[in-house]
């Protein structure tokens, strides 16, 4: 046993240590800048309370440092705006590691120390000291169950769970807590609106789930790769990408020349692999060489070709799609083994780019188990090869999705895809959209019956790049931090321009919908 271990039983050992020693602990949990900044966030902010109306009763919540830095700034700006800010926290800096209780409370008093120029301005909570007695309801068990289960996937990037692991019970544990304490503060305090980032994964999935059993009006927000832009759900999880409010409100109406122009050069900037707009991401790392070649280069030869792409196991953006299918790995198998009982079409499965950053069980693995010598009409093309994915649509004939965007990049080019999973494009009408395995073989079946599998309507590829420019340029809303690189966006807007009436114009929509104000587009 550790000393700190040791010390953690001795009551109030931490707090007498943090007394005589009141810096910052020697763990990763780090709120440095926020402690410079603060002071004069808090300053920019002051004069603007008295002036504005009264506002809502918001509770907003983090756990790990730097979600928690950046609710300190976003419940200023709420706080500028006259709402009545709650901010609950939870000092941990790692949702993978157990930390011993010395360390967490010397976190949770440092914390303290950093958020004390709200004082006055707005309450702050921290929720291990929130009474958890009592047990929770057995739907929030279930609730919590689900989250751990997503928390142990997304860490481990495989979507089979061991409960038995200490991961899993870390994260039930800790999930717990947090659903226990946020109950009870929730019903407290009963504030109108609950505003939680990502609200899928972590002990934020779990206090999501809790505002959401009481009824409490719940808004979500999470980050895509550009810079100054947001999602916000209302409601919902936000890694869901529901998109059914925007399609309501936008879906039908014909893209202007300008809005057409602009997906044409995101969609030339994703296929060349450029840099586009406000983010440095490329889609590509590897320039194109032209469908022939890449034919040639795979030997291939005239019979239609299937392209299945793949997301990366465990990804937010797969946790609780599935559909017919109880993972995507199976759905994997059962199709590469379909393939595999007919040689009239040449199914290419493209493995995630992305798994070579990851540590995951990879799709290649997962083919290779299906399939343990690959006939001759499969291909598997591995994470780490050089092929550009936009060189296999242009060959394609047939497309084979999950939730990857892929599938709707397809469909633009007129491709027929089917979508397997639950992504926010399916059923957006330029989609094939089976609900159980006997729908979606019959419809491979339907769809590779002839010598040449029927192309998208023209009516279908216009509908497909109206939805693109729909998510890519009107879904994400405009919003000036982002949590990567959260201070080189706040040097670039302080609060005080924020506040300008160039920062209003700017993001004051994107602040209403923060604090519950329904999402118009």
């Amino acid at each position: 046993m550790t000393i700190k271990n040791i010390l953690a039983k001795i009551p109030y050992s931490a707090d007498l240590y943090d007394a005589i020693r009141p810096v910052r602990p020697k763990t990763r949990y780090n709120l440095e800048q926020l402690q410079a900044l603060l002071p004069v966030a808090v300053e920019q902010v002051r004069p603007l309370i008295g002036k504005a109306p009264t506002g809502k009763r918001i509770v907003l919540f983090a756990t790990l440092h730097y979600w928690v830095e950046q609710a300190a700034i976003i419940g200023l700006a709420l706080r500028g705006m006259g709402h009545e800010v709650t901010i609950a926290y939870l000092p941990y800096s790692d949702w993978r590691k157990d930390v011993n209780a010395f360390d967490l409370r010397r976190q949770e008093l440092y914390t303290r120390r950093v958020l004390a120029p709200l004082k006055g301005l707005i309450r702050t909570v921290a929720l291990l000291d929130v009474p958890a007695a009592g047990k929770l309801p057995e739907v929030l068990v279930s609730a919590v169950e689900t989250v751990s289960a997503y928390d142990a996937m997304y860490t481990n990037q495989e979507e089979n769970v061991d409960q038995d692991s200490g991961l899993y019970r870390l994260r039930v544990a800790r999930n717990e807590q947090a659903a226990l304490a946020a109950l009870h503060i929730l019903q407290d305090k009963r504030p109108e609106t609950v505003l939680i980032p990502n609200g899928t994964i972590t002990e934020l999935g779990a206090v999501y789930r809790v505002a959401r059993h009481l009824g409490i009006d719940t808004v979500t927000y999470e980050f895509n790769d550009q810079r100054e832009q947001v999602w916000i759900a209302h409601n919902d999880e936000v890694m869901r990408q529901n998109t059914d409010l925007l399609w309501s409100a936008r879906g039908g109406q014909a893209l202007k020349p300008e809005e057409r122009q602009k997906i044409e050069a995101l969609e030339a900037a994703r296929m060349g692999g450029r840099a586009f707009g406000k983010s440095a991401r490329k889609w590509q790392d590897v320039e194109t060489v032209g469908g022939g070649k890449i034919r040639v280069d795979l030997g291939l030869d005239a019979r239609p070709v299937v392209l299945l792409a793949t997301n990366v196991l465990g990804d937010s953006l797969t946790l609780g799609r599935n559909i017919f299918a109880e993972s995507m790995a199976e759905w994997i198998t059962r199709t590469a083994q379909f393939f595999a009982r007919r040689s009239d079409a040449q199914l290419v499965i493209r493995i995630h780019p992305g798994e070579r950053l990851t540590h995951g069980k990879s799709m290649v693995d997962v083919v290779h188990e299906a399939l343990p010598e690959l006939p001759e009409n499969i291909r598997v093309i591995g994470p780490l090869e050089k092929v550009n994915t936009y060189d296999l649509m242009e060959i394609t004939a047939l497309g084979l999705v999950y939730t990857t965007t892929t599938g709707m990049e397809m469909a633009i080019q007129g491709i027929p895809v089917v979508a397997c999973g639950e992504t926010h494009y399916r059923k957006r009408g330029f989609t094939f959209d089976p609900a159980t395995y006997a729908e979606y073989f019959g419809m491979l079946d339907r769809l590779l019956a002839g010598s040449e599998v029927e192309r998208l309507t023209d009516s279908q590829v216009e509908t497909a790049w109206e939805y693109a420019y729909r998510f890519f340029f009107e879904y994400p809303i405009s919003f000036p931090w982002r949590l990567m690189h959260f201070w080189k966006d706040y040097e670039i807007w302080p609060l005080g321009r924020v506040f300008s009436d160039e920062g209003r114009a700017e993001f004051g929509k994107a602040f209403d919908y923060l604090a519950g104000e329904p999402v118009e587009y």
